[in-house]
């Protein structure tokens, strides 16, 4: 096979990563929150009944902000339902998941299992759009946030928590141009309320840091004018517009799923545009991020029958797909589309964090184990720190039914603040190996450190219950750098990382 190639020089740079790429989500969906996070009475639950090994597994995949409470839960959402104590909560019908929801996992259980993380665990708190408004976002933050001294701080220091929770970013909403969404709206309708939300949150504090509803996918017929309509209420009240996108293997075509990525970055580009656009017609100077806060690998044409089927259970085993060898190189590429697009990507959740289309799976009152997924994004969060560097491919390509030619070689480069740089490759092909060589240019770099990869002879290979650790990434030999050139070769579908220094 010909060989791919591309050049690395510090002078050509996309722009630095911000940490909160590396965020995920905490919804009310499934097992995500109960045998998930959140198991009291597990052999390995802490006194707040949160799951100490699944502690430590999301600490090793290196999450940052999570978002919480959804998704599509929110969107009927009761914040009160889920303070004070537990005992005394409620519970509701969810109608987004057909769910019983009881409220044992609340605000205040969700703020101190960030704290268990660690310090670089964010909130990323949505309010409820839907069915609520206004008031009930100002009386949540005045909740969360307010140090003491009014009837809701007080309720807080009153329920345990004297110390606010700090909340600096929050969603309007959740996927409001969506008809699945309960209170959906139009363009028009939750623009204005948005606006009002916003300017109404930054009366209470002008250093909040908002995202505004976006579209729940580049193929909704609305997409772009959703977008304009909605910045025209709001490009100067929030920070960022929300982008949400999920893949899978539609009839079969697993040449045009391998090049999904194709469709994010395309995604991520002509938001931008959009935004653009609208800040222009406004004559602003402000910039508009990108906040994509739901993406990840999703067979979700499966799961529509699974919900369906449900008759208001509690907890029930929901959206838990198994991930093979091929999705991880998928999710692999969409991570690189996200580093690819830092300039502009301000912040990105992997929908979601455990059990639910998870990197983290549990079983109740059993082990916590990694999905083929969990490696690629461990990898990116510990490795993709510093400043993107411009990849541009000469590459071999292949035919794809729904994006015609695509590159066999989808990569990037993150260059650390010691001067190390590590490439982010996946190679499409599904039968030949892609040899690589990168120029390095001007940049002072002697030795490979390492190439490990995430490919199988099998590419259906998956990690279960029965077999929690058949996948995991693996050295690769042969690796070289020689004059100022990197020499690799990535074996047939796969996902690699190449430390250099």
């Amino acid at each position: 096979m010909r060989t791919a190639r591309f050049t690395l020089d510090p002078a050509f740079t996309v722009g630095d990563v911000n940490p909160r790429l590396f965020g995920s989500f905490v919804e009310h969906l499934g097992r995500c929150v109960y045998t998930g996070v959140f198991e009291p009475g597990h052999p390995a639950a802490d006194a707040d009944g949160l799951r100490r090994d699944v502690l430590d597994l999301v600490r090793e995949l290196g999450v940052t902000a999570v978002r919480y409470p959804g998704g599509n839960f929110v969107s009927g959402y009761k914040w009160e339902d889920s303070v004070g104590p537990a005992e005394d909560r409620p519970r509701r019908l969810d109608l987004a998941w057909r769910s019983t929801e009881t409220n044992r996992f609340g605000l205040s259980e969700y703020i101190a299992f960030l704290r268990k993380v660690g310090p670089h665990a964010e909130p990323m708190m949505a309010v409820n759009l839907g069915t609520r408004g206004v008031a009930e976002a100002l009386e949540l933050q005045e909740y969360a946030n307010h140090p003491a001294g009014t009837t809701l701080s007080d309720l807080r220091a009153e329920h345990g928590d004297k110390d606010p929770f700090g909340i600096r970013l929050w969603c309007l909403g959740n996927e409001m141009d969506g008809p699945w969404q309960t209170g959906h709206k139009t363009a028009q309708e939750y623009g204005r309320l948005a606006a009002e939300t916003a300017r109404a949150m930054r009366q209470i504090d002008p250093d909040v840091e908002l995202v505004a509803c976006g579209s729940s996918g580049q193929s909704m017929e609305t997409f772009a004018a959703w977008e304009a309509t909605v910045l025209e209420e709001t490009y100067d009240l929030v920070d960022h517009i929300s982008l949400h996108a999920y893949y899978e293997p539609l009839d079969g075509d697993v040449d045009s799923f391998l090049a999904s990525a194709v469709d994010m970055e395309s995604f991520i580009e002509n938001v931008v545009a959009t935004c653009d656009h609208v800040g222009a017609r406004l004559k602003s100077k402000k910039r508009i991020n990108l906040s994509f806060d739901e993406w990840n690998v999703w067979y979700m044409s499966k799961s529509q029958a699974e919900v369906s089927a449900l008759d208001w259970p509690e907890a029930p085993r929901l959206l838990e797909d198994n991930y093979s060898v091929m999705d991880a190189v998928v999710f692999g590429s969409l991570l690189i589309a996200l580093l690819r697009h830092a300039d502009r990507v301000a912040v990105a959740c992997l929908a979601q964090l455990v059990n639910v289309i998870a990197p983290i799976m549990t079983e109740p009152g059993g082990p916590a184990w990694r999905q083929t997924t969990f490696f690629p994004f461990a990898q990116a969060s510990r490795y993709g720190r510093g400043e993107v560097l411009d990849v541009r491919v000469d590459s071999p390509t292949y035919r794809t039914a729904k994006y015609g030619e695509a590159d066999l070689l989808h990569a990037t480069a993150v260059r650390a603040e010691d001067g190390s740089v590590t490439v982010f490759a996946v190679n499409r092909s599904r039968t030949e190996p892609l040899p690589l060589d990168v120029a390095l240019g001007a940049l002072e770099l002697t030795d490979v450190v390492e190439h490990s990869a995430l490919a199988d002879a099998d590419p259906d290979a998956r990690n279960t219950l029965a077999d929690p650790e058949r996948v995991v990434p693996h050295p690769v030999d042969g690796t070289a750098l020689r004059d100022g050139t990197l020499t690799a070769v990535l074996e047939p579908l796969s996902w690699n990382v190449i430390r250099l220094r």
